[in-house]
């Protein structure tokens, strides 16, 4: 129990770090969330937990595929706060753009037998 207690503290440490420092540096706080942090505790994680490594590089693999449709979020999310939708608006329509490419990209990869 107090392991999982543990990877929980510090799962949100990292997310709290990164809110406080954007709070005084966009630049900063940009450079620390653009870090892949999510998918290194997750790799740490299952590696202290003995995954199997060929368990933690499949979750490498099907990351990287992945990380190309959610790019679409930060691209839409400026646009359309830019263009003077609400916040909340404009965080759904973001996301949910990421979730519809999301599909498409699995849909694309499984066409080529790519496995994810």
């Amino acid at each position: 129990m107090f392991y999982y207690i543990l990877k929980v503290a510090i799962s949100a440490a990292s997310i709290v770090l990164v809110s406080e420092i954007a709070k005084r540096s966009s630049l900063f706080g940009a450079l620390v969330a653009s870090l892949p942090l999510t998918s290194l505790l997750a790799f740490l994680w299952m590696h202290f937990e003995k995954t199997d490594n060929q368990q933690i590089a499949q979750l490498s693999k099907s990351i990287f595929y992945l990380v190309i449709p959610s790019l679409a979020l930060f691209l839409l999310f400026p646009l359309f706060l830019n263009k003077g939708l609400a916040f909340w608006l404009s965080l759904s329509l973001s996301i949910g753009t990421t979730i519809v490419l999301y599909f498409v990209m699995i849909a694309v990869l499984r066409y080529f037998h790519i496995a994810i």
